[in-house]
């Protein structure tokens, strides 16, 4: 399935800490900048972070299969390998995650590896992989 890049526009108070976790962290190649925002490659996808400290705001929670899931928040679905890869790499980069790497709903056709973290600004990103990517719409 050939799918079409999305993009988002974010909020952050910092555009140096927003290019060291994006692009340092990440591995988001960098586009286009200016001194007020900057484009970042998240897998094909044109995420742009745009200066605008008084739009980065508190976050609410939803409880899901036991965590509070922070709400907005946003990310990708990534094959498992490249998923175990990425939880690797920030475990061993000291992240501190809102959800560390876990499975959810076990055993039900949601099943899926997910991790939560915030960027230095309070977006929350989550990353997850489903045990059966034909299943990332079915229902329980």
């Amino acid at each position: 399935m050939d799918l079409p890049p999305f993009h988002l526009a974010f909020p952050v108070d910092d555009l140096s800490a927003a290019r060291r976790f994006y692009g340092d962290l990440l591995g988001c190649a960098e586009g286009r900048s200016s001194e007020q925002w900057v484009d970042f490659d998240l897998h094909g996808h044109q995420i742009v972070a745009h200066l605008a400290p008084a739009a980065v705001r508190e976050r609410a929670t939803n409880p899901v299969d036991g965590d509070d899931v922070p709400i907005p928040h946003f990310g990708l679905v990534l094959q498992m390998d490249a998923w175990e890869k990425l939880a690797d790499r920030l475990t061993q980069a000291d992240v501190e995650f809102v959800i560390r790497p876990t499975i959810r709903f076990a055993g039900q056709p949601g099943e899926q590896a997910t991790m939560f973290l915030l960027d230095p600004a309070g977006n929350a990103l989550e990353f997850k992989a489903m045990a059966d990517p034909a299943k990332l719409f079915a229902r329980n």
